[in-house]
């Protein structure tokens, strides 16, 4: 290991050449290239092998990205592929889209160092990638069938891998999703740019291969309510995700192209599907040719402002009411956006919209962060006269998102939801109130990462193992806690 590893103290980090700005602004491919072999295993290299790997600890899947690294290193890919997907069920998905710099990258012991961290994303997106392209990656064939069957609701990361993780036990896996497409947020949500569409759509083909059920364009409340799935399965998993968006009380909000964040970028990714979307052809969720001004300071809003790019608009500003540093998108997602162009207005909140049918401008204030709240983050506070007018043809508001009213969507008042509207379960359990259904992801822990999507995914389908197991046998299940009253 010594001879392979370490070596960071004369190897400098090195990321995939990243395209220029000047040509990636004017098409949706990825804007990183591949690694090749020897600069992958160069970079992996890097690593110091430390005995409390902190790029570990800090991911939620806790991937044990020491040892893919030193495979890699090795040129031993089939198996850092191996060691690298017995933890997540999606490396290339997260490889692509992780917040690195947060997560794994930013706690890697030789960035603290100041040598720079190890490309632990690029280096992941590589293994698999790799391993897709060898023809590694096989149906899930489990060592026997059980008559038991599960239903899904949700074909986003947590319903997708919780069905990987119950088909490997033998389960019969039926995935329900109100959406002509599986992959949720990753398909209709994120861009090209960022995550290219195939690399979604033969992940949910090798789960349709290795025999998973998917039931799409079937709503839960419309073509069945819970009651109904109940019966039709032995445990249900709730995994839709959040997708009611925040909205913004201002004068003027109600004008025309003044959209909703997740509104824009589903127009987006269905036209770059060859889907006919009406909305996006007569220019509403259209960038082309406009002034466009996006608010919101998360990975939605950086999504956005960078597909407005794209689209060909005239301007593209980003208002966020925090500083830079205090935003929670990603630092390198801020800095490819600026890279391409965009304008981002810090401390600066919308006051206004102003215009006739259609918005013409965005009436904005300064901000100043003042004390801390009990959340531990600086409350920003509204600077006296200092607003200022910034035309705008288009407004997306990237405001984040919050639950549905599942109990009513659903048909089952008896769904206990927490004050948010997240679904409320036992953490030792992963269950309801509602005996035999589960819920997993963002409608339980709130708008979160994909990473963490994956991570409850997986623990949910080892409590579904374990409750559908005492089930066969006879002995009595788990119960879940009592839930504190919402």
């Amino acid at each position: 290991m010594s001879q392979r590893m370490l070596k960071f103290t004369n190897t400098a980090h090195e990321m995939p050449a990243k395209r220029p700005a000047d040509e990636r602004r004017d098409d949706w491919q990825e804007i990183y290239g591949e690694y090749a072999a020897a600069k992958a295993a160069e970079q992996s290299s890097r690593c110091s092998q430390c005995g409390v790997p902190f790029c570990q600890v800090h991911c939620p899947l806790h991937n044990n990205i020491p040892d893919w690294l030193m495979l890699t290193a090795a040129g031993r890919l089939q198996e850092a592929y191996e060691v690298s997907s017995a933890t997540n069920n999606m490396p290339e998905v997260c490889g692509r889209i992780c917040p690195q710099d947060r997560l794994c990258e930013g706690n890697c012991v030789i960035e603290q160092a100041g040598h720079g961290t190890v490309t632990i994303g690029s280096i992941e997106k590589y293994i698999t990638d790799t391993a897709w392209e060898k023809g590694w990656i096989k149906p899930v064939v489990p060592p026997r069938e059980r008559d038991q069957s599960v239903g899904i609701i949700g074909a986003g990361p947590a319903g997708l891998a919780a069905a990987e993780e119950l088909r490997r036990r033998g389960y019969q896996v039926h995935v329900y999703d109100r959406y002509d497409r599986a992959g949720g947020l990753l398909i209709y949500g994120i861009p090209n740019f960022k995550l290219e569409k195939e690399v979604v759509e033969r992940r949910t083909q090798r789960l349709a291969d290795s025999k998973i059920h998917f039931h799409m364009g079937f709503e839960i409340g419309r073509d069945a309510d819970l009651a109904t799935l109940r019966s039709r399965h032995d445990a249900l998993l709730i995994a839709t995700g959040v997708y009611k968006a925040r909205e913004l009380k201002a004068p003027g909000v109600g004008l025309g192209n003044i959209v909703q964040a997740l509104d824009y970028l589903t127009a987006s990714n269905r036209a770059g599907l060859g889907d006919t979307v009406p909305a996006f052809d007569d220019g509403r969720l259209n960038a082309a040719g406009k002034r466009v001004t996006v608010i919101g300071g998360g990975d939605t809003a950086m999504d956005c402002v960078r597909t407005a790019v794209r689209q060909g608009a005239v301007s593209v500003s980003c208002l966020y009411r925090r500083n830079r540093t205090n935003m929670p998108g990603s630092q390198r997602e801020v800095a490819n956006a600026e890279e391409e162009g965009v304008e981002f207005l810090w401390q600066a909140a919308p006051e206004a919209f102003q215009g006739d049918a259609a918005v013409s401008a965005v009436r904005a204030v300064r901000m100043h962060l003042g004390p801390a709240d009990a959340t531990g983050r600086q409350v920003p506070q509204v600077i006296d006269d200092s607003g200022f007018n910034l035309g705008s043809d288009l407004v997306i508001k990237a405001l984040g998102f919050d639950p549905e009213d599942l109990p009513v969507l659903f048909g089952e008042p008896a769904l206990k939801v927490s004050r948010w509207g997240t679904v409320g379960v036992s953490w030792k359990t992963m269950m309801t109130n509602l005996d035999g259904v589960f819920a997993a992801g963002d409608i339980v822990r709130g708008a979160s990462l994909v990473v963490w999507a994956i991570r409850d995914g997986r623990d949910a389908a080892a409590a579904m193992h374990g409750y559908l197991q005492a089930k066969a046998t006879g002995k009595p299940g788990q119960p879940a806690e009592t839930l504190a009253a919402a």
